[in-house]
């Protein structure tokens, strides 16, 4: 048991988040070979983000094809990332997509960009907007989220409002915050206080970490770098989350071997 898990089974909530390893699942052939070496570094659960082979409109993997791939290799579809416009306006669709993959959660990585230009009102206007689609999804079973980058903690206005505040409030029960704890950090916040603020609010977060290599911030494999996992790890379990998503945008060698060394770390 690891020892900064205190009896949590972080084990069994590790998934690898497919951002990951998008150059490697462009192809059917090539989502297969990954599937098959992500589940030998000892993953159980991925989150499907990225994956060119199962691009609209003609994947050359349908959802179908996803599921008996993951099935094949022991692994679960426990999150995705979706494209707001489709489910907006596709929700049947993306309903059904997400029960052929046996999926309970959905987020999008980022605000829309025709929501973008307005500043804290075009996060008003993104939530009103969400809602029902989010409803619609609730009542099939599904739960919405949102991923942050940096700039959502930037303070606007005299009342120093961030975009993060408007989605926490307004989005406030339904929408749930799939909190990325490295770019929380890089913004200045924090990570343990912020999810402090937030018990019930994430079933899903992304874990990366923060390294300095030759003068520069880069990411790095969780335990590789600077942030304070050991603090991290038990707030989470506090806040009630399900499913931790490692995620390396940027990675300076193998991915799969960044994957194994995130993997090693949290449930070593």
């Amino acid at each position: 048991m690891s020892a900064i898990s205190n009896g949590w089974d972080i084990r069994a909530m590790i998934a690898a988040q497919l951002y990951t390893v998008r150059d490697h699942t462009k192809t059917a052939k090539d989502f297969v070979a990954s599937m098959k070496k992500i589940s030998e570094i000892g993953y159980t659960a991925v989150q499907l983000s990225a994956v060119g082979a199962m691009n609209e409109p003609s994947p050359e993997v349908t959802a179908t094809e996803a599921k008996k791939i993951l099935d094949d290799n022991g692994l679960k579809a426990v999150v995705t990332h979706r494209d707001w416009n489709g489910l907006a306006n596709k929700t049947d669709s993306e309903i059904e997509f997400h029960h052929i993959l046996d999926c309970p959660y959905a987020a999008i990585g980022g605000l829309p960009g025709e929501y973008g230009a307005n500043g804290l009102a075009g996060y008003s206007k993104w939530v009103v907007d969400a809602l029902p689609v989010v409803q619609k999804l609730k009542t099939a079973g599904i739960a919405f989220g949102y991923h942050n980058h940096h700039h959502e903690f930037e303070k606007i206005g005299l009342n120093r409002t961030t975009p993060y505040d408007v989605i926490i409030v307004e989005g406030a029960p339904d929408i749930f915050l799939e909190l990325d704890i490295y770019w929380a950090q890089h913004a200045g916040l924090d990570p343990v206080v912020l999810i402090e603020k937030l018990p019930g609010r994430l079933p899903v977060v992304h874990l990366k970490d923060k390294e300095v290599t030759n003068g520069q911030i880069v990411m790095a494999p969780v335990g590789e770098g600077n942030l304070d996992w050991l603090k991290i790890i038990p707030a989470l379990k506090i806040a009630g989350t399900k499913w931790i998503c490692v995620e390396q945008d940027e990675c300076y060698r193998d991915p799969f071997d960044c994957l194994k060394s995130s993997f090693d770390f949290l449930s070593s």
